[in-house]
Formats: C-alpha cells, sequence, structure tokens
C-alpha cells in the first residue's frame, strides 16, 4: 500500500465587496430601492432620518442603524428577503451590471485560472452579493456576508459582516490562514492586517496615508475604476 500524495496548498485571496468589485455600496443601494417603493416608507425612513443617520455613521452601532432602515424598507412586505433581492436584481439590471469593476473582475478571474481559493467577505447580504455575481458567472464562488433576521414583520440585520467580526466569520466558517486580501476599507483592517499580501483598492483619498502608516512598506494601493475614489490607476 502506497502513501497517498497529499494535495497542494491552495491559497485563500479574500476580495471584498463593496468599491472592491462594485461600484458602491451595493446594500445601501437595495435598501434604498425597498424604502423606495412606496410613499409611507419613504415617509417613514425620512423622520427616522435623524436617529438612524448616526448610528450608521458610527462603527459600533452600525449594525443597529443599517437594520433600522432594512426593517423600514421590510416591514409588511409579503415576499421573503431572498425574493425581494431577485426583484431588485432583476429590476436594476443594467446599473448594477454596469457598477461591476472589469479591473477586479480580471484580477478575481486570474486568481480562479491560478487555481486559489477565492473568497468574498462583504457587509451585504450573501443572497445579494451572488444575485450580482451571477452576471459575470461567477455565481459558485463562497460568499461570506451580513446575516438578517424577521422582527416585528420586517428584516433587520442579526450579524453584521464587518469589520473585526468579518475575520470572526471568516474563522467560523474554516478558513486558514489567507494569502491575500483585497478591499478599499479602513474598517477591513483586520482583515488586510491578517493577510499575507494586503492590496488596498479604490480607498477614499483621505485614508491613504493611514493605510501608508499602518500597513506594510510597499503595499499596493490601487484603483480599479471608481472615479471617486484614489489610488493608482493602471
Amino acid at each position: 500500500m502506497t502513501a497517498e500524495t497529499p494535495l497542494p496548498y491552495r491559497p485563500l485571496v479574500v476580495f471584498d465587496f463593496d468599491h472592491t468589485l462594485y461600484d458602491g455600496d451595493s446594500g445601501a443601494h437595495f435598501v434604498s430601492w425597498l424604502i423606495k417603493r412606496s410613499a409611507w416608507r419613504k415617509l417613514l425612513a425620512l423622520l427616522a432620518a435623524p436617529l438612524l443617520l448616526p448610528l450608521v455613521a458610527w462603527l459600533p452601532t452600525r449594525r443597529r442603524g443599517i437594520s433600522g432602515f432594512l426593517w423600514i424598507g421590510t416591514v409588511g412586505a409579503e415576499r421573503d428577503i431572498d425574493k425581494l433581492i431577485d426583484a431588485y436584481v432583476q429590476a436594476n439590471a443594467a446599473s448594477i451590471r454596469g457598477r461591476l469593476l472589469t479591473p477586479a473582475l480580471t484580477v478575481l478571474h486570474r486568481h480562479r485560472v491560478d487555481g486559489d481559493r477565492v473568497l468574498i467577505a462583504t457587509g451585504a447580504p450573501p443572497e445579494l452579493a451572488r444575485a450580482i455575481l451571477d452576471f459575470v458567472a461567477h455565481e459558485d464562488l463562497p460568499v461570506i456576508g451580513s446575516l438578517g433576521k424577521r422582527f416585528l414583520g420586517g428584516y433587520v440585520t442579526a450579524e453584521h459582516c464587518h469589520a473585526a467580526n468579518k475575520m470572526r466569520m471568516i474563522w467560523d466558517h474554516g478558513y486558514d490562514r489567507i494569502a491575500i486580501a483585497y478591499s478599499d476599507s479602513a474598517a477591513d483592517l483586520p482583515l488586510l492586517q491578517a493577510a499575507e499580501k494586503p492590496v488596498v483598492v479604490n480607498p477614499k483619498p483621505a485614508r491613504i496615508p493611514m493605510f501608508r502608516r499602518v500597513l506594510p512598506p510597499g503595499t499596493p494601493i490601487l484603483n480599479w475604476g471608481c472615479a471617486s475614489r484614489g489610488g493608482e490607476r493602471g
């Protein structure tokens, strides 16, 4: 009996989604669409905004602020969240497709061709990221994202895949060390710092000095097509 030859190790490559593969905040676009479906939802969101927007702006309370707007957009809805996502994607197919960043998808495809394990880790609902990626035939990619639950006739965010909690969710799904991580966000510093090779993509210009200060010297800071963002273009 001969010993089995061990399979070669396949590096883990993690991509953020918003402002990395997708130009904008996909979750915010979805929630905005949910709210704009009816006048009473728009009015309720307007009345709640002075309370909810400061919660969204502050990292420790961001999940509660997002949950508030998501609840306003879904309370009383007859369809479950997956069907609402499908309806949103179908109704906005052209604009969503236009927001997918071609340079980012090219890099993602190259990692797949090279045999790397590619993971999407996003603050958006995973069903939303999967539905958007279906446009480019990457529906088989694993996606970790924010998880929702029903609450008082609507949906809220039960677990936000964001900041340090994104790393915890990645480890909880059984993933090991990260070879390369791509993200735009300062909130993803735990992800970028955990990677053997961090790559900053489409950062806010004001954040670039901070990234240069806290990440290893020579860390690439790239722009993959977000016109309002910084980074080296090419």
